[in-house]
């Protein structure tokens, strides 16, 4: 086993509260996660990713917390982590947590004892507060959750930052104090043995000196190439990052840090340099849509960015915060980006969407680097789009009057028996905490696992053959796109044809790998398919 273990990893993404429900309550929990445990390790993956299971209100699903050193009772308790990662090490997988540092909950005792203290105090130095006037902000910068970022302290003139939701203030990574709390808790996970931290919006802790105007309309990161502005993505962010690597450095086998950083993709490598973080997510690869120009381009240039740091590209293409490739990929234009789909947009062609999917699991799983799965990719699982306005959670979707439709279609809980109530995700009598679709009864866990030709065992396949070729570990020799939409993409361990037009594709060498069992007939890839080859 490689010291350097994220290097070709493949890391499955667990959101706890839609994973399994242990105790019957409607919400998952860590208990649900241990009793399904061999679920991952059937499937082969290398680590685990648990997102928040801290205590917090739940104003965003959990990445509001109020305390960062413990777990919320609705997930159990710090016993059941200790247990899930004592088994998780016995079955040789590692795991990592969340770690959402820009901002608290609203309800942590600092943003508390925050309000209760005067303008000025040492309290409100942990946060971000400014003037404005009763009725104007200090500055026009927008929330990613629509509307203003900032929110009235009442009878004041001081407000408060939110980049999210106003339950979410935004701390000041300026201020030491602030530095060495969250230094703390990292020492207070790893001494309980998590292998590292996936640190939420990384790009987001350091503001622009002296709060100044954005300018112009609110676009989203995917529309824009990657957040711009001063409230993202400021060069002094990269001394926190240095500092918790050496942080990291005191302990064995080797932790790491993963960064969620919606940047402009010609900024990425600054966060994984030897000195920083090991990996960054790589959204314009989650974000090229359906076209082998747009794969070809991207998998070039992240694979040149990250090595010219001495890092790895990852490859990712969903997870909790965007719609899941099979219904984003059965839209009539998979290449615009949709903040959610509702019951208002036309119905996807999971179908279409299914067999996409699957081609680009093959490519995803056969570039080197790490490749990340989202829980549910693994059974082709699509969005719900069809939740009722009044069972929606998402505060995207509250705070925007359902203008934007949020990200719940994509965080419906698992199915894991066809024919138990909540397809098995929880007890009798409970309703799960989001609705979930009656097409997730063909899609369940134990369905699947009977049928040699689903997705999950084509996953199942794909990771245990990229551990034999070594593909996580190989180096890329070339990709490029063919004038019929063909994406053909070499490695010094194997060649990935992905047809993304409407023409088929002659396909030369043992095919080990195909995304249907159909994909080839005599010699042509048809479309919307993907093989591996070996020459």
């Amino acid at each position: 086993m490689h010291a350097d273990w994220w290097r070709d990893a493949v890391v499955y993404q667990v959101y706890p509260r839609s994973f399994a429900d242990a105790d019957g309550d409607g919400t998952g929990d860590l208990p649900g996660v241990l009793e399904h445990l061999d679920h991952l390790v059937d499937l082969g993956v290398d680590t685990v990713w648990l997102s928040p299971f801290y205590p917090s209100p739940g104003v965003d699903a959990g990445y509001d917390v109020s305390d960062y050193r413990d777990v919320d009772p609705v997930f159990g308790t710090l016993a059941d982590l200790d247990a899930l990662l004592s088994r998780a090490h016995a079955a040789g997988l590692r795991v990592l947590v969340d770690l959402v540092p820009n901002h608290t909950s609203s309800a942590h005792p600092w943003f508390v004892e925050a309000l209760a203290s005067e303008p000025g105090s040492a309290a409100r130095a942990r946060y971000v507060f400014a003037t404005g006037t009763a009725d104007r902000p200090p500055n026009d910068w927008e929330s990613n959750f629509g509307g203003p970022a900032w929110e009235r302290v009442p009878e004041t003139d001081q407000w408060y930052l939110h980049v999210f939701a106003a339950g979410q203030p935004d701390l000041n990574w300026r201020n030491p104090e602030v530095r060495a709390e969250f230094e703390d808790v990292l020492r207070f996970w790893l001494d309980r043995g998590v292998d590292g931290f996936r640190v939420d919006v990384a790009h987001g802790l350091m503001k622009a000196e002296g709060l100044p105007d954005r300018g112009g309309t609110f676009i989203g990161a995917v529309e824009a190439g990657g957040d711009a502005g001063p409230m993202w993505d400021q060069d002094e962010v990269h001394d926190i990052y240095r500092e918790w690597h050496a942080l990291l450095a005191a302990y064995e086998p080797p932790r790491i840090l993963v960064a969620e950083a919606w940047t402009r993709p010609e900024r990425l490598h600054h966060y994984i340099r030897s000195d920083e973080m090991q990996q960054a997510f790589n959204f314009a690869y989650l974000a090229a849509g359906w076209g082998a120009r747009r794969f070809a381009d991207v998998i070039t240039s992240s694979v040149e960015m990250a090595s010219s740091v001495g890092a790895v590209a990852t490859w990712v293409i969903s997870n909790h915060d965007v719609v899941r490739p099979v219904s984003r990929l059965g839209r009539p234009d998979s290449n615009v980006w949709p903040n959610g789909i509702g019951p208002d947009h036309p119905s996807p062609d999971h179908g279409l969407g299914l067999e996409r999917a699957r081609a680009l699991a093959l490519l995803t799983l056969a570039l080197p680097g790490s490749a990340y799965v989202y829980q549910g990719e693994e059974l082709g699982l699509p969005d719900h789009v069809r939740i009722p306005p009044e069972s929606r959670r998402d505060p995207m979707f509250v705070r925007t009057g359902g203008a934007m439709v949020g990200r719940d279609g994509a965080r419906v809980p698992l199915p894991w028996r066809h024919d138990a109530p909540g397809y098995g995700f929880g007890s009798p009598g409970h309703e799960p905490w989001l609705p979930q679709p009656a097409e997730y009864a063909a899609l369940a866990v134990d369905v699947q696992a009977a049928d040699p030709h689903s997705t999950l065992a084509l996953y199942r396949h794909l990771i245990a053959l990229r551990r034999e070729h070594g593909l996580g570990r190989a180096q890329l020799l070339d990709a490029r796109a063919d004038e019929d939409g063909v994406l053909r993409v070499r490695t010094s361990a194997v060649e990935i044809v992905v047809t993304m037009g409407a023409a088929p594709a002659r396909v030369d060498g043992t095919v080990i790998a195909a995304s249907a069992p159909d994909a080839v007939s005599g010699g042509l890839l048809r479309p919307d398919a993907a093989v591996w080859l070996l020459s």
